[in-house]
């Protein structure tokens, strides 16, 4: 796919070292802070759609598994 084969990465620590420096700099970078993107609109529609529904309270569970007994 991109970059060395996995089994070329592994040859030497140089190379497996580098490689994972490359990873963790990827995911770094990739990632945005938490105060990037997202503006005050956002937050607020998030937090009144939080609130409509905690009220409700979650299905309970139900092992789909189980075998149905019938109702008398």
């Amino acid at each position: 796919m991109f970059g060395p084969k996995i089994r070329n990465v592994f040859k030497s620590r140089w190379h497996a070292l580098f490689w994972s420096a490359s990873m963790l700099l990827t995911a770094y970078c990739s990632v945005p802070s938490p105060g990037e993107g997202g503006d005050a609109n956002d937050a607020a529609q998030l937090a009144g759609t939080l609130a409509a529904h905690a009220d409700k309270q979650p299905p309970a569970h139900r092992n789909p598994w189980a075998l149905d007994k019938p109702a008398n």
